[in-house]
């Protein structure tokens, strides 16, 4: 199962719940330091620093 997070930012996601992904790879299999989050509500993935997101549990409570 995938974490469930709550977006903080961009304003345009900000508030909404999403799911993890996978790490963001740059090239020459380097880590970005980014995860790519699918949201639930859009048909988007966005790519955010751990400080744009926090994971949340079933209950909605944050970690």
């Amino acid at each position: 199962m995938r974490d469930k997070v709550l977006i903080l930012c961009p304003a345009y996601v900000a508030g909404k719940i999403g799911v993890i992904v996978d790490r963001e790879m740059l090239s020459r299999a380097k880590f970005s330091g980014r995860w790519l989050i699918q949201v639930n509500s859009e048909n988007i993935v966005v790519s955010l620093t751990p400080k744009e997101f926090e994971v949340v549990n079933d209950e909605n409570e944050i970690f």
